[in-house]
This record gives C-alpha cells, sequence and structure tokens, in this order.
C-alpha cells in the first residue's frame, strides 16, 4: 500500500484527514528578544494613538463637516481608482502570467516599481507626464481643454498609479497557481481565447482578483505623497483623509488623532477581511 493510500485509509477509519501535530520548539534568547522588541516597535505607535484619542470629544470631531467631505471624496477616489485598476490591471496580470515575449522581466519590474518609487517622486513623474506641459498632458490640453493636476480626476489618477502594482502582483500570482489546461480545453472545444478567459479564467481567480482589489483599494485611500504633488490639497475637490490629517497635525492635533483612527479602523478592517489569505498559514 502506498503512503497516499495509507494516508487516505487511515482518514477513513479516523473519520477525516489528520491534523498536523504541533512541535513546542524552545525559542533561543538571543531570538526571543529581538523578535520581541521588533513586535513592539511595530505595536506601540498603534497603541500610542489610542491612549492618546481624544474619545471625549471624539463624536464632535468625526461629524464635522470638514471630516465628512474628505472621508467621502476619499471613498469615491479610491473606489473609482480601484475599478480603473481592475481595467487595465487584470489584463496586465493575464499578460504577464500567460504569455511569453521578449523582455517580460523588465516589463513585470517597470510594473512593480512603483511599489519601491517614493510616492512624492511618482507625483513628480505624473505631472512631467500629465501635467499641462507634460509630454502628454500638453496635447491633452491643446486638443480636448483637458487638465488633470489638481483635480479630483488627478486624485484618481495619483492612487491608481501608486495601487496598481498590488492588484497585478496579486492577480499574476493567482493566475500562476490556476492550471492553464483549463483554458487549453475551452479553446479546443471553440472558444476563442477572450471567451475563455471570461467564462473560464475570471472566475478560477475571482478570489485573487478581490484580495488585490481590496489591497489596492487600501493603498489608494492611504495615498499621500503622489496625490498632494500631482493633486494638491484643495478642500472639497483634492484633499483626502490623509491629507487632511497631514492638515489637522498643524493646527487641531486631536482632530488629526481622529482622523487618523479612522484610516486605522480600515486598515484593520482590510486585515480581518483577507485574513484567511494573510494572517493564517498551513
Amino acid at each position: 500500500m502506498t503512503g497516499p493510500t495509507k494516508a487516505a485509509a487511515a482518514d477513513t477509519l479516523t473519520g477525516g484527514p489528520r491534523r498536523r501535530r504541533r512541535v513546542r520548539t524552545t525559542v533561543p534568547l538571543p531570538l526571543l528578544v529581538p523578535a520581541l522588541v521588533g513586535f513592539a516597535f511595530l505595536v506601540l505607535p498603534l497603541v500610542a494613538l489610542l491612549i492618546r484619542a481624544p474619545w471625549s470629544s471624539m463624536p464632535d470631531l468625526l461629524t464635522s463637516a470638514e471630516v465628512w467631505q474628505a472621508l467621502r471624496l476619499s471613498l469615491v477616489c479610491a473606489t473609482a481608482a480601484t475599478a480603473a485598476c481592475l481595467v487595465i490591471g487584470v489584463p496586465l496580470a493575464w499578460l504577464l502570467a500567460r504569455v511569453d515575449f521578449p523582455g517580460r522581466g523588465i516589463v513585470r519590474a517597470l510594473v512593480t516599481l512603483p511599489l519601491v518609487l517614493p510616492p512624492v517622486v511618482g507625483g513628480v513623474a505624473l505631472l512631467m507626464a500629465l501635467g499641462r506641459n507634460g509630454v502628454v498632458g500638453r496635447w491633452l490640453d491643446s486638443w480636448f481643454g483637458l487638465t488633470l493636476p489638481f483635480t479630483t480626476t488627478g486624485v484618481i489618477i495619483a492612487e491608481a498609479f501608486v495601487a496598481m502594482p498590488f492588484l497585478v502582483i496579486s492577480v499574476e500570482g493567482t493566475l500562476r497557481a490556476a492550471d492553464p489546461r483549463y483554458e487549453e480545453a475551452a479553446t479546443t472545444l471553440g472558444a476563442s481565447r477572450f471567451t475563455a478567459f471570461r467564462r473560464v479564467t475570471l472566475p478560477l481567480i475571482a478570489p485573487g482578483i478581490a484580495a488585490g482589489a481590496v489591497l489596492a483599494w487600501a493603498r489608494a485611500l492611504g495615498e499621500f505623497g503622489a496625490t498632494i504633488t500631482f493633486a494638491g490639497n484643495f478642500p472639497g475637490r483634492t484633499q483626502t483623509m490623509p491629507l487632511a490629517v497631514y492638515l489637522a497635525l498643524q493646527s487641531d492635533p486631536e482632530a488629526a488623532i481622529a482622523l487618523s483612527l479612522v484610516l486605522l479602523a480600515v486598515s484593520i478592517a482590510v486585515l480581518a477581511g483577507l485574513r484567511d489569505r494573510w494572517m493564517t498559514a498551513g
């Protein structure tokens, strides 16, 4: 009887698959101490934020017109940026995962570059490309009278620029894990490549798309550097929650803490939504 057969027989006799026994490991002190310091380093600022939060005045701070204006703009722009990332990011991820073409490694490196690029540099790059005197922006202005910087559309573009790599990486990883033979079987039955992608591939990779979309949305919601550089900080038009936090910190620290707690709650909600993918192992 082979190994898998023995395992299956054992599962049948015991009423289910056997769980892997956890072995207690003694942690060496030279590893335990820096591990605890690292954990404290990451958690202490968040605990301090909760301790210093003005809980008594929190309702008044969070119900002000400026806060709701910034929150509404942040939610709208982050959602629009995520939608744009889905439209152009999923096909890009499919191209990187399924098509072997010269320079694919370079293309992948360029796609992931915004992950490590300082956001303010991304904002400057967007200005050079899409500004009124930019490489493409000058033609948009002269041909269509379209000006993108310092507008709400500019906020969406800046957020999509920094958020799309998160979606592309997540979807590409899911595509590489999915069996391409299902797509090949669909094409042999007469379906076009696009029909196979729409009817077969998309349902297979839907969890990866959902996870990537949530990560992209959270990244877009918290974007600061590219937004303030490319779109400015105009209340009601381009002032998102991170920008409102930065502005409030200079004049009203309690309001800045309250706004920070809102973004912290959103981040915790994102982690809770992705707990099966990011917070469990095995």
